[in-house]
């Protein structure tokens, strides 16, 4: 990456969200800070991603433009709660976490035998009835593992015909995950994620007994079974109800993103990519944001940096394309430390500082 101010015409910024600490737009701000004050003659745009889950509907209308619809919905306790979806004309972005999300919880509430995605459905009724016939659905974040069930009896309720309505057929529908799991067995959702939503050992079992008893029954119902597909386990399997009973296509979610915001057109005339997560190590080359980024870049020569508040396997890293790789915490910094927003906002400034001001000319 020895690449000079003169020949380093625009960056673009796109860094993950630092989950539990700061969002993919303020980490994006304190990186722009940074290439303004040092090379205030460089053009940058910056652009809010997220793979699904914590800032979707923040990234899509940073991306797109649109309005947010605010509506009430039911949380994973089917407790009333505000949630929001974007809308562009026909087509609506929905964040499943905004209905159904962990962080709508207390840590003593987690029940993933009780949690419902009925909220999910809901906004989905929401968005069809405010017209939009194309939804863009980001799994993420979810506090339930009910395969669905919630969200379909939501819709199931919503109109005469139910699940079979003739409104249900004009709609495209596209889930974006980064998750590939199927639904049921060893790499299942309740056996991958049930355990981080509150689940015991026990309760793991009981899910995904639940979760491939009810797969069974609808294959007999309709003849087909998206259990197994890549996906299925997104969101507690609501990734395959979504497939199952509402036809939609499944794509890993930073890509669907870029393609609507013309990523690779952004990084015509670029010089460098700037991105970053949390937490970066050999995860990160399993279709993490980072990941997606690093390769349309790499496909038009641009070089990527990537910047983590952790790092291991960084050799792993630079192999697959980075350009770069840097902790922006000094080694052995406490995490709680590491946790303060305005903390990682600082280092993530002091470390562009140092990197961006060796590629000036001396």
């Amino acid at each position: 990456m020895n690449r000079s101010y003169g020949i380093v015409p625009r960056i673009v910024v796109a860094i993950d969200s630092f989950k539990g600490c700061i969002t993919s737009a303020e980490a994006n701000g304190a990186a722009c800070l940074v290439v303004n004050r040092l090379w205030p003659e460089v053009a940058v745009t910056a652009l809010p991603v997220s793979d699904g889950g914590e800032g979707w509907l923040e990234a899509f209308r940073a991306a797109i433009g649109g309005v947010l619809r605010d509506v009430e919905v039911f949380d994973p306790l089917l407790r009333p709660i505000r949630a929001s979806f974007l809308q562009n004309k026909e087509l609506a972005v929905i964040e499943t976490a905004q209905a159904s999300g962990l962080t709508l919880l207390r840590p003593e509430e987690r029940h993933p035998l009780q949690a419902s995605s009925y909220g999910t459905g809901q906004l989905v009724i929401h968005a069809l009835n405010n017209g939009c016939r194309r939804l863009v659905v980001g799994l993420g974040g979810s506090a339930v593992s009910d395969a669905g069930r919630g969200m379909l009896k939501a819709i199931d309720e919503a109109w005469p015909e139910g699940l079979k309505s003739d409104l249900l057929r004009q709609v495209q529908i596209t889930i974006a995950t980064d998750v590939t799991n199927p639904l049921c067995g060893e790499n299942g959702a309740a056996a991958v994620f049930g355990p981080q939503k509150g689940a015991t050992p026990e309760e793991v079992a009981e899910l995904d007994r639940r979760a491939a008893a009810f797969a069974r029954s609808m294959a007999l119902l309709s003849g087909y079974d998206c259990s197994h597909r890549p996906g299925a386990g997104a969101a507690g399997g609501l990734g395959y109800a979504f497939m199952q009973c509402l036809h939609a296509e499944c794509r890993p979610g930073i890509d669907l993103l870029m393609d609507m915001a013309g990523f690779d057109h952004l990084l015509s005339g670029a010089g460098l990519v700037i991105t970053g997560e949390g937490s970066a190590d050999g995860q990160t080359l399993m279709g993490k944001l980072p990941m997606g980024i690093m390769k349309r870049a790499l496909r038009q020569g641009v070089p990527t940096l990537l910047i983590a508040g952790r790092v291991a396997e960084a050799e792993r890293l630079l192999q697959a394309g980075f350009s770069r790789v840097e902790c922006i915490h000094p080694w052995g910094f406490p995490h709680r430390e590491a946790m303060r927003p305005e903390v990682t906002l600082r280092h993530i400034g002091e470390t562009l500082q140092r990197i961006l001001s060796e590629l000036m000319p001396s």
